[in-house]
């Protein structure tokens, strides 16, 4: 597990470099939200998409709808960085379309722009 804590304009934030497990359901999810605040402090963290299984990316799943949820319910807001611009499925799009013009979860392109962005989010 490799979790670096950065500080921005704002808000400190954690990116996640590594942890042992790919996140296939809520539960993993949540130890690593926990895990992230109780080691860092911080309650915004960036994610490569790589640490999510690619049920995560089929929302005919409802993981990612449980994921989120489970951040919002603990107070967690994410960034999920990656390159998305490859997305196919029209609903998937629209999803990260809508959470990027949200203030829970992101879907960005790069760590600098989601620790900048993260920072921001009140």
């Amino acid at each position: 597990m490799n979790i670096e804590q950065l500080q921005t304009a704002g808000a400190p934030v954690a990116l996640v470099r590594s942890w042992p497990s790919v996140i296939d359901d809520e539960q993993t999810a949540l130890d690593l939200m926990m895990t992230v605040r109780y080691e860092t402090g911080c309650d915004r963290i960036i994610l490569p998409k790589e640490r999510f299984s690619e049920r995560f990316f089929d929302l005919s799943t409802r993981l990612a709808g449980g994921i989120l949820q489970k951040a919002v319910n603990y107070q967690v807001k994410l960034a999920i960085v990656g390159d998305f611009s490859q997305v196919t499925s029209k609903s998937l799009r629209d999803f990260i379309y809508e959470c990027n013009e949200g203030r829970q979860c992101l879907f960005l392109p790069s760590e600098e722009e989601a620790a900048e962005r993260l920072g921001r989010l009140t």
